[in-house]
């Protein structure tokens, strides 16, 4: 959420950096909103005032038996009260419309950000690996021999409907043994403290990471209310809920392997075959809550813990800075890395790191107290996937692909499936 004083103090470079974005702009109506506010908040105020003055005077009329005086300082009272809970309730309803607007605003973009309207205006920063030549047509994931026993989309149509899939067997065993090794990496290597959280959060924690009230579409809600989780960010990111923490205790960095659950509203045609868009997926995710001063450097930091995950698993990929027209809506810098799937003979998204700056943390009310002292300070947050698990299978599937239909897996999961590093035709390890 946006600091209407921010607002108030630049309109022109606020609505300059919403455009950066397409939006239009909207600091005119904001601003007008507010000084309204304040004009009911200042009204309320005033007739306080006159008020506690008549109150005080109600006693001395009485006292000299001025009944004519005593009975208009009375009604006074009366008059004033009666106008300070109207003015009150007035300035309410125009504070919950002026932060419900403020609320579906989006994050203003960094200014290093890349301007552009899509992703084809994404920048590419860097490129690592090198794709493997094949003496053969690679396949696509679900199309591999080895495969194909152990990714099954009728039957989980059967049960679910479209955009689900049932892992069985090798696959199955090589998809868990993934998000044990992200999750391994994350704590031993990258000092991220793992967390079990709920899959389902009330609606404030939604709002508090941006996905309400804009975006309920694109989540599931249950007939209690709880909400699924698009990502543990959800769960994560609020951890720090309407907390005031200390300095000394940032930056606090957690890591979570969890179900995640998205609608896939607009998607319709998209990336239909296969599993790369699926309505219920595993994702390990990280998160970071810092110092302000320290959030670039942070999310540095974070995109090298996803890299680095692809970079032993032995997968060429590239990083991109997304555009101001292709970030999404709690974001302020996004990294988009990109594994390369040699079924598709193109890159394809992995893992989306971003910096909110203080975006969610007002929306939550996040802050830390400074260890010199003063007000408390909003934090900032940072998420970033470490990696998408499916997708990462998907990966490991199509670029470990053998002429005969087996599959050769990376060196780095031997630990995790028992030494056997070949998926066999059948579909069995070896």
């Amino acid at each position: 959420m946006h600091d209407i004083r921010a607002i108030r103090e630049n309109p022109a470079a606020f609505d300059a950096a919403l455009a950066r974005r397409g939006e239009a702009p909207v600091s005119s109506d904001l601003l007008r909103l507010d000084e309204s506010r304040r004009a009911k908040i200042l009204a309320a105020e005033t007739a306080q005032a006159e008020q506690n003055k008549a109150s005080k005077e109600v006693g001395a009329a009485k006292a000299r038996g001025d009944e004519a005086e005593f009975e208009r300082l009375r009604g006074l009272v009366a008059e004033k009260k009666a106008e300070i809970a109207r003015m009150q309730t007035e300035a309410k309803d125009i504070d919950a419309l002026l932060t419900d607007q403020l609320v579906r605003i989006p994050n203003l973009p960094a200014e290093d950000v890349p301007d552009g309207k899509d992703e084809s205006d994404n920048v590419e920063v860097k490129r690592w690996g090198t794709p493997r030549d094949y003496d053969f047509e690679p396949k696509e994931h679900f199309e591999i021999a080895s495969v194909q026993n152990g990714m099954d989309f009728e039957t989980a149509a059967k049960l679910a409907g479209s955009r689900f899939v049932l892992l069985s067997g090798g696959v199955a065993r090589i998809h868990r043994a993934l998000a044990q090794f992200m999750l391994d990496t994350h704590t031993n290597e990258n000092g991220l403290t793992e967390v079990n959280g709920p899959v389902l959060v009330l609606s404030e924690m939604m709002q508090g990471t941006g996905q309400l009230p804009k975006f309920g579409e694109d989540s599931y809600q249950t007939r209690e209310g709880w909400w699924l989780i698009p990502t543990s960010e959800v769960s994560l990111t609020n951890i720090v809920n309407n907390c005031v923490i200390e300095e000394s205790y940032l930056p606090r960095r957690y890591t979570a392997h969890s179900l995640c659950f998205r609608s896939e509203a607009g998607s319709a045609g998209k990336d239909t075959r296969g599993m790369l868009r699926q309505h219920q997926f595993e994702k390990v995710e990280m998160v970071s809550v810092t110092h302000p001063d320290k959030s670039d450097d942070e999310q540095q930091r974070m995109l090298r813990c996803a890299e680095g995950i692809l970079e032993k698993l032995g997968i060429p990929y590239r990083t991109v800075v997304l555009c101001t027209g292709d970030m999404g809506f709690g974001a302020r810098r996004t990294f988009d890395i990109e594994a390369w799937l040699p079924g598709q003979n193109t890159y394809r998204e992995i893992s989306s790191v971003s910096t909110c700056g203080d975006f969610q943390a007002r929306r939550m009310n996040a802050r830390f107290r400074p260890e010199g002292g003063g007000k408390p300070e909003f934090v900032h947050t940072l998420n970033g996937s470490g990696l998408a698990v499916g997708r990462c299978l998907i990966a490991v599937l199509e670029n470990g692909q053998n002429a005969d239909g087996t599959v050769t897996l990376p060196e780095v999961l031997s630990p995790y499936l028992g030494g056997k590093l070949t998926l066999q035709a059948d579909g069995t390890l070896v």
